[in-house]
């Protein structure tokens, strides 16, 4: 079974996987495996990222494959967008961590109290 009949047979509901198998040693891991953000989405939606990623964001080229004007594929994009939850891939330091490169001279207590007030 390839992703696209499970996404369709969940008819979007939510699923767990429990159960793993690696190709190439045919071993099995059992647990409770969640799907990828990007795995969760319709088939549709999963082929219409890819020809974004693919097209490098160029919503001209999205509008000339998909055959639909600029605030087609804009709406789309925002329709997916929300259905995703943001990665922040630069989270601010702990606490912890502030203060002591304070103390090292890393940073000046400026620096240090705007880290603090943004984790609050």
């Amino acid at each position: 079974m390839d992703w696209q009949e499970l996404t369709n047979l969940s008819r979007g509901q939510p699923f767990v996987v429990e159960r793993v198998r690696l190709a190439g040693s045919g071993v099995a891991i059992e647990g409770r495996f969640e799907l990828p953000q990007l795995a969760q989405l319709t088939v549709e939606d999963q082929v219409f990222v890819t020809a974004f990623v693919r097209c490098h964001g160029s919503i001209k080229e999205m509008e000339r494959i998909f055959g639909v004007s600029y605030p087609t594929i804009k709406a789309r994009l925002n329709r997916i967008t929300q259905k995703l939850a943001f990665v922040d891939t630069d989270p601010a330091p702990p606490q912890a961590d502030t203060i002591d490169r304070l103390r090292r001279g890393e940073i000046t207590a400026q620096q240090a109290l705007s880290e603090l007030q943004g984790q609050a």
